[in-house]
């Protein structure tokens, strides 16, 4: 229950920190895994002090233990060890300090941590992290690689020197972190957050050498794994050898088998570039060579065409059909206007023959009444009736004697 305190009604250490023993009295005992990073075995003791650390969230507790508890395990338990606990939570009063009194103490075994491993890895992939949908393309030629590895490890000599004698001018940010044990998990994933946040760098290796599965465990931690999910920039995974095969394979953009193949897979052979180019070139010179030629070709038989070789003959050749039907029309217009001048003549003679005014000439003359019709019979007329009579010369009137 709370207790209640004032400004005025403080409790004093003591009191504080023996409500404290009261509460963790209270509970019951619980089974804890860990990881051991300390352990102290004085000779002559009979107990024996260790440190339980969860390697994920970088928190620790210290545990003891009486030697007969630990000399049971104590052939294959040490330092780095993985182990599960059946402890009682102890409140030391006087320092005010929390430990776990064990009363057994069991090791991990290799099966049991790839057992639980499968089981994350199934749980992450229900999940859609290892989906190949949301691997990223890594860069052809990267600005500046990231590189997380040990210190003065294989795996970053390999890294470095491959790449460097694969593409001389390329740059590497190198973050340096324990890559096994309790402190690996928690600086591995800062040094991939810290380079995922750089803005110059193009692509992130994860390198390591290999290792036994307890060495390697570090690499498939859920929450590294749930880190490099989140990273925006290309993550290579090049842990162990080929037949190792940590979680962080699975999520990362790309596998390397080893470090060496990661260096291989990030950066380009600059003599290889320079052979694609050159193969490149030579094609591209080729296909050039080949239209011109063709064009050449196509050309030079333009050319040899007799219309493009003499394009005044065909002229010439036509010149003399042209004169000849010229002049044999000029001959048929002329046959044709003289025929029908011919045709006029003779038709202006015969209608000049026949013309009322040749008559008239000849001295005849035509009567008309007054209505304009020709008096053709001397009973188409009256006694006195006035006509008018039209002559070669005129026209004048008459009028009918009874």
């Amino acid at each position: 229950m709370a207790v209640n305190t004032t400004p005025e009604a403080p409790l004093p250490v003591g009191e504080v920190s023996r409500l404290i023993g009261g509460w963790i009295d209270r509970l019951g005992a619980v089974w804890v895994e860990g990881q051991i990073t300390q352990l102290s075995r004085r000779p002559g003791a009979g107990v024996v002090f260790l440190t339980l650390r969860d390697p994920s969230h970088d928190v620790s507790v210290s545990v003891t233990c009486y030697r007969q508890v630990f000399d049971a395990v104590a052939d294959v338990v040490g330092e780095g060890a993985r182990v599960v606990v059946l402890a009682k939570p102890e409140w030391y009063a006087p320092r005010g300090q929390l430990s776990l009194r064990a009363a057994e103490i069991r090791p991990v075994g290799v099966g049991e941590l790839l057992a639980r491993l499968e089981q994350l890895k199934k749980a992450l992939a229900r999940e859609g992290l290892f989906a190949p949908e949301r691997k990223k393309p890594l860069p052809f030629l990267p600005r500046l690689v990231g590189l997380v590895c040990g210190r003065a490890s294989a795996a970053e000599r390999d890294v470095l020197e491959n790449a460097r004698h694969r593409w001389p001018a390329v740059r590497f940010e190198v973050r340096n972190v324990p890559v096994q044990g309790v402190h690996a998990v928690p600086q591995v994933v800062q040094a991939v957050k810290e380079l995922d946040a750089h803005d110059d760098v193009d692509v992130i290796i994860v390198a390591r050498g290999g290792g036994s599965v307890e060495d390697l465990l570090p690499f498939s931690d859920e929450q590294l794994v749930r880190t490099v999910a989140a990273c925006r920039t290309p993550v290579v995974s090049a842990i162990g050898h080929e037949p190792d095969n940590p979680l962080l394979d699975h999520v990362a953009d790309l596998r390397a088998s080893t470090p060496t193949d990661a260096a291989k897979k990030v950066v380009p052979d600059v003599g290889e570039e320079y052979e694609r180019v050159r193969l490149l070139r030579d094609r591209a010179r080729r296909c050039v060579r080949a239209l011109v030629e063709r064009e050449e070709r196509g050309l030079a038989h333009a050319l040899a065409r007799p219309s493009v070789e003499d394009p005044h003959r065909m002229v010439d050749a036509r010149a003399g059909e042209v004169t000849a039907l010229l002049e044999r029309g000029r001959r048929s217009l002329r046959h044709q206007l003289d025929r029908a001048d011919s045709e006029l003549t003779h038709t202006h003679a015969r209608v000049v023959a026949l013309s009322p005014a040749a008559t008239l000439q000849r001295g005849y003359a035509v009567l008309q009444r007054s209505d304009g019709q020709a008096v053709r019979a001397p009973d188409e007329v009256a006694a006195g009736e006035a006509l008018r009579a039209r002559v070669s010369g005129g026209e004048f009137t008459v009028r009918v004697d009874a």
